[in-house]
């Protein structure tokens, strides 16, 4: 299989450390709020990267941590990002309440992930379950001489470390959204440790939080090893946070701390408001205040996985346009592949994969796992007549562990059709008992005016909404 491993910056054909073995991270959510459907895309990523290896029955461990506590993001700001969801909340700001906060905006977001049929992780562990460790590392380090002391907390220098950056060189952006502390040695140097007098975890230093690239260090090598297979994210992280998780790892350790690092573009929003446009589209994002969540898309009336399917459609190195007309087209497409697989579930054991388009499917995944094309083989194979419906039906649910679109179910049954419509639909069965087609054909055109689809299948006759 060839990733394209942004370490190198190009596509490289995979080699585990262990044999016919994955040990992968992926960086997790911060639980101040819920999450918003373009950082689910980050989610799906590991998941079809972890569908695919077993798929070609490796034996995968995947480690996914929660950010539960810390100093979030890129810019090293003196305050936890959990405090700051209770003062959004109006609640009051303490440790019991920060750790309320945090188990109730985890359990949501496993709750959105389920929704979207991405696997759980096999350890899933959280900032605050680990200050210990965190508190070693630091330790680690200050003995290696890579940290020192300013009055708001405990920086790494990265002068110290002659490989800074090596995932991709932080641009002047960047490094303007690392604080501007005049006490730092160096603008890139960022926090291990903040001080906070009012609350906070106890350390050599004095009381604080532990800095936000300090967690996944400490998390991922913990339960992968110093150095392990695969580190995948969204492309916001690459350059401050993974260049500031690799320094602090590579420089307590002495070794690579991942081969390969994944990253997936952005979901951009088509009709942000005009303020937050650049080209039409803008990056979906908490802090502009553009952020779709999963529950909003089901409010409408949409399936998550029909999401998933959107997702699908774009290679994950390539940014999704998000747009309702985009998801409506997406659903129902969806929707036709899960009506017509339907169709094909015969209850024979006599059924064989269509090795062909096995071959085709499995050189998409190979190619970068390639799903706008692995779903381009699945409407092929759909439309191949010469294909029998079981060998299809057995073919698309082989194709399906890897897709995740549980397309063993078909939710879109219609559950209530109007009495008119079920006459129609009765008649028709017992004119076909008959052996009359022209007037079952007749009877067809009724139902289909009146918005339902009627197609005869090994079963018996399916309804669908037009």
């Amino acid at each position: 299989m060839k990733l394209y491993n942004t370490l190198t910056d190009g596509l490289e054909e995979f080699k585990p450390i262990r044999p016919r073995e994955v040990w992968m991270y992926h960086c997790g959510p911060t639980v101040y709020d819920y999450v918003h459907i373009g950082n689910l895309r980050s989610f799906l990523l590991a998941d079809i990267i972890r569908r695919a290896f077993e798929f070609f029955e490796f034996e995968v461990r995947q480690v996914m941590n929660i950010t539960d506590v810390g100093i979030g993001g890129n810019n090293d700001e003196g305050e936890d990002k959990i405090i700051k969801g209770l003062k959004r909340e109006g609640k009051t700001v303490s440790m019991k309440s920060m750790k309320e906060l945090g188990d109730f905006y985890t359990e949501r977001f496993k709750e959105d992930i389920v929704k979207l049929n991405i696997e759980m992780p096999h350890v899933l562990p959280k900032a605050s379950e680990h200050i210990p460790e965190q508190i070693e590392l630091i330790k680690i380090l200050e003995g290696k001489d890579f940290t020192y002391k300013t009055s708001d907390g405990i920086y790494f220098d990265t002068s110290r470390d002659k490989h800074y950056g090596k995932l991709g060189r932080i641009s002047k952006d960047g490094e303007s959204r690392i604080e501007q502390n005049l006490e730092k040695r160096n603008s890139q140097d960022f926090a291990l440790w903040k001080f906070n007098s009012n609350l906070g975890f106890p350390s050599p230093w004095g009381q604080g939080f532990p800095g936000w690239h300090l967690e996944c260090s400490v998390m991922s090598t913990k339960y992968l090893g110093n150095t392990f297979d695969i580190h995948t994210g969204g492309i916001d992280l690459a350059s401050i946070h993974h260049n500031n998780e690799i320094a602090q790892s590579e420089s307590a350790c002495g070794c690579e701390l991942a081969h390969y690092w994944l990253h997936n573009e952005f979901v951009n929003v088509a009709d942000a408001p005009t303020s937050l446009k650049l080209r039409g589209v803008d990056k979906m994002a908490k802090s502009k205040g553009n952020q779709i969540t999963l529950k909003i898309l089901v409010e409408k009336g949409f399936n998550p996985l029909a999401y998933r399917y959107l997702l699908l459609m774009a290679h994950y190195r390539t940014p999704v346009i998000f747009s309702w007309e985009a998801l409506e087209a997406a659903q129902n497409a969806y929707r036709k592949l899960k009506e017509t697989v339907s169709t094909y579930h015969v209850d024979t054991t006599s059924v064989e994969l269509s090795l062909m388009y096995v071959k085709e499917f499995t050189d998409t995944l190979e190619n970068d796992l390639n799903t706008p094309e692995a779903l381009a083989v699945v409407w092929k194979l759909v439309k191949d007549e010469s294909i029998s419906p079981a060998d299809k039906y057995a073919t698309l649910l082989n194709f399906d562990k890897v897709l995740g679109l549980d397309l063993e179910h078909n939710e879109f049954e219609i559950k209530d059709i109007p009495e008119e419509v079920q006459k129609l639909i009765n008649k028709r069965e017992s004119v076909r008992a008959t052996g009359d087609y022209q007037k079952a054909d007749k009877l067809r055109e009724q139902i289909k005016n009146l918005g339902f689809v009627v197609e005869d299948t090994a079963s018996g006759q399916k309804i669908s909404k037009l």
